[in-house]
């Protein structure tokens, strides 16, 4: 797409956000931190607020009308979200608060209940922390052993490594879609190709992948995967777990409670069947409902657009960071025309503490994050103790990567005069 072309689409939708539309220090707002929250379209807004204000009540089992209303459209949400990964059936989708959740229903139903002394499982040294502590602790429950790939050169995950780790042994390869430090893009489907050829299982962390790119579980073969509502224009609080149907009708109950059960008596209970027996209690309604008009919303828009929007935004963010002396960008470079990673960019300015730019930035209208972004494991092997990251999202312009450089010059300026 040409760059006029491109650049319509945050145009015509932008007033769609109206939080974007403020001040902060009497600056005009640039809000480059999606890979921590994305902003909510009104779309979405408007649909939580018409749950609470026009049928807010307890889904399931409930007979009357505003009840009824409220069981359509939540599990409305479940049939969305299984056309917008494509998986096979709606049953295979449930409903978690958030991702990190997610990962844990399978680290404890399945993880808890099948790995054993000796067996192995495979991460990479980039995940974030959600996926590194769950299978921590189930590592040290059952006697299985941890692995993790390692990097390449430039800063992408090291396929040759991941072949060498793989063995009769390796029961679980859990690895990020897209680094949400390195932003690099993982080749998920040769991975899982390669894990199920030594009968291993996969999940893949897809939450910074599910809110940017057309994504097909079927294609990619995986055996769960998890993402967050909020990454997505959805509210917090809702997240989803993907998991192959065969593979969740044999994991039992991740929480106990109401919802989850067929019967209960005072000595035993039966469970629901699926995906409700991994739902304990009453769920966030509102919030799943929301999540199902941001499907709508990210739909309507097409992910193939957004996908190539994002990677124009990519292009034109790294031109400018590698113009400015002693800042290093890490993960791998994009090509010219912003393919081969993700819209974000962690980095450092030599010199100077990533803390105090972002506050900095900040009184210049500029959000950005800093820290280590839930992946301290990696940035020790990076060899800093955090970064900056500006993380873009199809609501962003090419103008406000242009303001973002001018303040980044004019922070890095004022900085280095103060140590002069």
């Amino acid at each position: 797409m040409t760059f006029l072309k491109e650049q319509t689409l945050a145009e015509e939708i932008r007033a769609d956000f109206p939080l974007l539309d403020q001040r902060i220090h009497d600056k005009a707002l640039i809000y480059f931190d999606s890979a921590a929250t994305s902003q909510k379209p009104l779309a979405v807004l408007s649909k939580l607020e018409e749950y609470y204000r026009g049928y807010n009540a307890n889904v399931h089992r409930g007979a009357h009308t505003l009840s009824t209303l409220a069981t359509e459209n939540y599990e409305g949400t479940r049939d969305k979200i299984a056309q917008f990964i494509k998986a096979g059936d709606r049953n295979e989708i449930v409903y978690t608060r958030n991702a990190t959740e997610a990962i844990n229903l399978v680290a404890y139903s399945w993880g808890l209940n099948t790995l054993k002394a000796g067996d192995e499982i495979i991460l990479s040294v980039m995940e974030h922390h959600s996926n590194l502590v769950p299978w921590q602790i189930i590592a040290q429950k059952t006697g299985a052993v941890i692995k993790h790939i390692g990097l390449t050169p430039t800063q992408e995950l090291d396929l040759d490594h991941f072949k060498t780790l793989l063995s009769e042994r390796t029961k679980l390869v859990s690895v990020v879609h897209v680094s949400n430090t390195l932003g690099c893009i993982n080749p998920i489907g040769e991975i899982v190709q390669q894990a199920h050829q030594v009968g291993a299982k996969v999940l893949i962390d897809a939450c910074q992948s599910v809110p940017h790119l057309p994504l097909d579980v079927q294609a990619i073969g995986c055996d769960w995967l998890v993402a967050s509502g909020h990454k997505m224009c959805a509210p917090t609080g809702i997240g989803f777990l993907y998991g192959k149907l065969e593979l969740l009708e044999a994991m039992p109950p991740f929480l106990g409670g109401g919802e989850m059960i067929q019967d209960v008596f005072l000595d035993h209970c039966t469970y629901a069947g699926l995906p409700h027996k991994f739902e304990a209690g009453t769920p966030a309604i509102g919030e799943a409902i929301a999540l199902g008009a941001a499907i709508d919303y990210l739909t309507q828009i097409g992910m193939e657009r957004i996908h190539a929007y994002e990677e124009d935004l990519t292009a034109h963010l790294f031109a400018k960071l590698a113009e400015i002396p002693d800042l290093q960008t890490y993960g791998p470079q994009p090509t010219p025309e912003g393919k081969g990673r993700a819209s974000l960019a962690a980095f450092n300015v030599a010199g100077l503490n990533a803390s105090d730019l972002s506050t900095l930035l900040d009184h210049e209208g500029v959000a950005i994050r800093s820290g280590h972004h839930c992946t301290q494991p990696l940035h020790r092997l990076l060899g800093v103790t955090g970064s900056a990251r500006a993380s873009l999202y199809f609501y962003n312009t090419h103008a406000e990567i242009d303001r973002f450089i001018v303040a980044l010059h004019e922070t890095i300026d004022f900085f280095r005069s103060t140590l002069d």
